[in-house]
């Protein structure tokens, strides 16, 4: 289930799956056991455009965070909340062109 503020609502019925036209929350649940859900695995993850994702990641870096999946295709990145939670990062519109060194950088722990 997406959730979208109404004053965004008519940007998301305009749109007719041409991406991601405003900001939206996803609900889910994660069907499992408790084993399952160690780690603030209750949901799938927030996920938030940037304009940069190069410079997004970069500046997160610089302030001591954990890039768990490099944005090795110029679109897209994991990172991890001190409790634990996943964040998506998107590049807002068309990917970026590769760059270095995120297109080779390895991933880190989970995401």
């Amino acid at each position: 289930m997406f959730l979208a503020a109404p004053e965004d609502e008519k940007l998301v019925a305009d749109a007719k799956g041409a991406g991601r036209p405003a900001p939206l929350v996803e609900l889910t649940y994660n069907w499992g056991t408790d084993e399952d859900m160690k780690e603030a695995r209750q949901f799938g993850h927030l996920a938030y455009e940037v304009d940069d994702i190069y410079a997004a990641c970069d500046r997160l870096m610089k302030a001591g965070i954990t890039i768990n999946r490099p944005p090795r295709d110029g679109q897209m990145a994991f990172i991890r909340s001190p409790d634990l939670h996943s964040i998506e990062l998107l590049q807002k519109g068309k990917a970026l062109p590769k760059q270095e060194p995120w297109a080779s950088m390895p991933n880190t722990g989970h995401w």
